[in-house]
């Protein structure tokens, strides 16, 4: 099967070389036939990313599906409407997400392409084709999905905005959806830390919606990135806002719920996250606040109660060396966190048994936050291992 990426073209930028595996000869531009009817069966009626993919399963070749009018539409027991058209496919369309990639900092990935996120992959049902405008190397970083209540408490948002600058100075990246309240609130402090995050848009990437965010949507396109499923032009429906929730935790190892109630759209996002074999993370509150019932639920179905970012940096250490070890980075790309190696003075610090966080504190005189992230730096590295709460040294 062919892999391709289209990469945003403009006057004054050279295009990257395409990726290549062994098994195939490198290409010397993206392979737009290719792209053209993976777009076009992106717009086709009644194709989802399931239907899509059983497409791609039977012939993978799509061009070739597109000019099939036998054996293939039976066999995918293809109906009248998508064989109509199929024959007549909206290259309209087509062309006007190309022409939206010329766009500096534009991309379009498949399934396919070698930086199409590992994480993602993994869910049941992934988007066939990625939209992204801004730094596409942050979708093979490390991410926490922050989502919460659209009417939070002034308190609640503080938590968020909090949350999300401490965690992004430990170099995650943090991944919601643009929506009002807790998301917007966990960008703006991971913006605020001058820390990267993600936003997942129920829209196509040509508009930001709510229409108040387009500031914010702005500047996490230039500190960070937007994500869409959806091909520009695609307006505000109110059934693709469920959608996007599978992409915000199938992008993040985890998912930390900040005030919502027991019917919330960030429950959904939350048992997406388990079923997809994700961390879940739950701020509690008052039993007397209706935004903490739905948070109180899911600690007692088994997410992990949180009051501070320790609680969450000790559960992603496994799944960071997932990420880490399956990105495609760039060789020119700026790692998230600087190298430690064997020598580094804080292993001093540990000696060679098994010792607490806060033991570690005291020792070394730094905070706990600090102290969390240099182990979680060290666990994906391969030099510190955890159990039971303790790290140890492995060399």
């Amino acid at each position: 099967m062919d892999i391709f990426r289209h990469f945003s073209r403009h006057p004054d930028t050279t295009p990257p070389p395409v990726p290549h595996t062994a098994a195939e000869p490198p290409l010397a531009t993206p392979d737009t036939d290719t792209l053209r009817h993976w777009l076009a069966l992106l717009h086709a009626p009644g194709v989802g990313a399931i239907r899509f993919s059983r497409i791609l399963e039977h012939e993978p070749d799509l061009p070739r599906f597109f000019a099939n009018r036998g054996s293939s539409y039976n066999d995918l027991n293809i109906p009248p409407k998508l064989r109509r058209y199929l024959a007549k496919p909206n290259w309209q369309a087509v062309d006007a997400a190309l022409a939206w990639a010329e766009d500096i900092h534009c991309y379009i990935i498949g399934l396919l392409d070698p930086l199409y996120p590992a994480l993602l992959k993994e869910i049941p049902d992934p988007p066939p084709i990625l939209f992204i405008r801004g730094d596409i190397d942050l979708l093979t970083q490390p991410q926490l999905a922050m989502v919460g209540s659209r009417n939070p408490s002034a308190s609640g948002s503080q938590l968020a905005h909090d949350f999300a600058a401490a965690l992004s100075r430990h170099g995650l990246t943090i991944t919601s959806g643009l929506a009002l309240g807790i998301d917007a609130a966990s960008h703006q402090g991971a913006l605020n830390a001058d820390g990267k995050t993600i936003a997942v848009a129920g829209t196509g990437l040509d508009r930001i919606y709510p229409a108040r965010h387009r500031e914010l949507g702005h500047h996490i396109a230039e500190q960070g990135a937007l994500v869409s499923e959806f091909p520009p032009g695609t307006p505000p429906i109110a059934s693709n806002f469920p959608r996007r929730n599978r992409i915000i935790s199938g992008l993040s190892l985890g998912t930390l719920v900040i005030e919502a109630a027991l019917k919330s759209g960030s429950l959904i996002t939350a048992r997406l996250a388990a079923e997809q074999g994700r961390e879940v993370f739950a701020i509690p509150g008052s039993i007397h606040n209706p935004l903490a019932r739905g948070c109180h639920t899911l600690i007692q179905q088994g997410a992990k109660l949180t009051m501070e970012t320790r609680d969450i940096l000790e559960e992603l250490a496994p799944l960071a060396t997932f990420v880490v070890e399956h990105a495609n980075i760039p060789t020119n790309a700026t790692p998230t966190c600087e190298p430690v190696f064997s020598d580094h003075p804080f292993l001093e610090k540990m000696g060679f048994e098994p010792i607490s966080i806060d033991a570690l504190v005291e020792r070394s005189g730094l905070t706990a936050e600090a102290v969390s992230s240099m182990l979680l730096t060290l666990e994906i590295q391969g030099i510190v291992a955890s159990t039971g709460g303790l790290y140890s040294r492995i060399n």
